[in-house]
């Protein structure tokens, strides 16, 4: 089960889109998130990548737990095409990310 809310996995994904004006917002926001979600959002964005498939959400979540060993901000901003692997992840699990980004506009 996906353990990070449709807004917040919204929030990010235009943080990432608005890397440069938004780095230190994006940086912040994902290290203030628990550590629940923040193993939620690497699982999303290894399903997004293709890491993973979407019906392996609970094992990519526990992998991503084990495999903690750095700030998940670093992570994640390390990624390229962070929020891109996020929709695709949102997609491939069936949740409409597109509504919420909306919203934060």
């Amino acid at each position: 089960m996906l353990e990070i809310a449709t807004p917040k996995v919204a929030q990010v994904v235009l943080y990432a889109h608005e890397f440069e004006r938004g780095e230190a917002e994006l940086r912040a926001f994902i290290e203030n998130l628990n550590e629940d979600e923040q193993a939620s959002l690497v699982a999303l964005m290894w399903i997004g990548r293709g890491s993973y498939e979407a019906d392996e959400l609970e094992e990519a979540i526990a992998m991503a737990r084990r495999e903690a060993t750095t700030p998940t901000e670093d992570y994640l901003i390390g990624t390229p095409h962070l929020g891109d692997h996020l929709e695709s992840a949102m997609d491939a699990l069936g949740l409409d990310v597109s509504g919420a980004e909306e919203d934060l506009l």
